[in-house]
C-alpha cells in the first residue's frame, strides 16, 4: 500500500507559480489585513483626510497588515504543521518558510517609509503599532501579556490616522481607549477557535488560561464597553446614535452569553454584531475624532 507523507513546514509541494503565489497571498491572513486597512482608510476619510492622504495611509496600514500577518505564519509553521493545520499554506508546504519570511521583511521594510510619509510622529506611532504586533507573533502570543499588542495596535491606528491631520492635531483619549479595547475583544475572537491546538503545542496566552468555557462569555465583554467609550466619550450631551448603538450592543452581549449555554458559538456570534456597532458609530464620530 502507497502511503502519502505530509511536508514539514520546510518542504515545498510542488505547484505552478500561480498557485505559489496564491498560497503566499493566503498566507498573510488576507481577510484580517483587508478589514483593519479598511477600516484604517475609512477613518482617514471621516476624518477628513484628502483622497491621496487616505490612499497612502491605507497604503502604510496595508504594508504593516501583510508583514505582521506573514511572519506569523512562518513563526508558526511548525507548531501548525504539529496541530494539523491543512489550511495554512506554509504548514501544508504551499509556500516555503523562507519566502514567506522575505516577504514579511520586505513588507516591513515598505511599511517604514509609508508611514513616516504620512508625518513623523503619525508614522513613529504605526510603526509603534506594527511593532507590536511583531512582539505577539514572536513571543508575548504565549504569555500572560498576550492581550497587549492587540490592545497597543488598535489603539495606533485611529491615533495614527488623527496625527497624519493638517497641524497633527492630537487623538481624543476616548478615540484610542474604544480602539484598545476592540483590540482585547479581536484578540480573544482570534483565538477562542484555536485554544486547544494552541495549548497542545505549548501556547499559553491569556485566552488559554482562561480557557473556552470562560473566553466565549467574556468575548463581547471589552467590545461593549467600547460601545459605551464611544457613545460618552465625545464631549458635549449625548445624541441620539450613542445609547441607540450601546443598547444594541447590551442586547447582542446578553443574548450570546444566554444562548452560549446551548450553542458555543453564540458568544462569538454576540461579538461580531457588537464589533460592527463599534466600528459603525466609531466612523458616525469622524467629525469629533480630535
Amino acid at each position: 500500500m502507497e502511503t502519502c507523507e505530509r511536508p514539514g513546514p520546510g518542504e515545498v509541494v510542488r505547484r505552478g507559480p500561480g498557485r505559489a503565489v496564491a498560497a503566499l497571498a493566503g498566507a498573510c491572513h488576507p481577510g484580517p489585513a483587508a478589514a483593519v486597512t479598511g477600516l484604517a482608510t475609512a477613518l482617514a476619510a471621516v476624518a477628513g483626510q484628502s483622497g491621496g492622504r487616505c490612499v497612502l495611509a491605507g497604503t502604510a496600514v496595508l504594508a504593516g497588515q501583510v508583514s505582521v500577518g506573514w511572519s506569523n505564519d512562518a513563526f508558526d509553521a511548525r507548531r501548525d504543521a504539529a496541530a494539523g493545520r491543512r489550511d495554512k499554506p506554509v504548514a501544508s508546504g504551499a509556500v516555503g518558510e523562507e519566502v514567506v519570511w522575505g516577504a514579511a521583511f520586505t513588507a516591513l521594510a515598505l511599511c517604514v517609509p509609508l508611514s513616516l510619509a504620512c508625518g513623523p510622529l503619525a508614522g513613529a506611532v504605526h510603526l509603534a503599532g506594527v511593532a507590536a504586533a511583531w512582539a505577539y507573533n514572536l513571543r508575548l502570543k504565549a504569555t500572560l501579556w498576550s492581550w497587549l499588542p492587540y490592545a497597543v495596535g488598535f489603539a495606533s491606528l485611529p491615533a495614527f490616522v488623527v496625527l497624519a491631520l493638517p497641524g497633527r492635531p492630537w487623538p481624543a483619549w476616548w478615540l484610542v481607549a474604544a480602539g484598545a479595547l476592540l483590540g482585547v475583544g479581536a484578540h480573544l475572537a482570534d483565538v477562542l477557535p484555536d485554544i486547544a491546538a494552541d495549548v497542545a503545542t505549548g501556547v499559553r496566552g491569556l485566552p488559554h488560561r482562561l480557557g473556552v468555557r470562560r473566553t466565549g462569555p467574556a468575548l463581547p465583554v471589552p467590545l461593549l464597553v467600547a460601545t459605551a467609550v464611544l457613545a460618552f466619550g465625545p464631549p458635549g450631551a449625548p445624541d441620539a446614535a450613542g445609547p441607540a448603538a450601546l443598547a444594541v450592543a447590551a442586547s447582542a452581549t446578553a443574548a450570546g452569553v444566554r444562548c452560549g449555554r446551548w450553542w458555543e458559538r453564540a458568544p462569538f456570534a454576540a461579538a461580531v454584531v457588537v464589533a460592527a456597532v463599534d466600528v459603525a458609530l466609531l466612523l458616525v464620530r469622524g467629525a469629533a475624532l480630535t
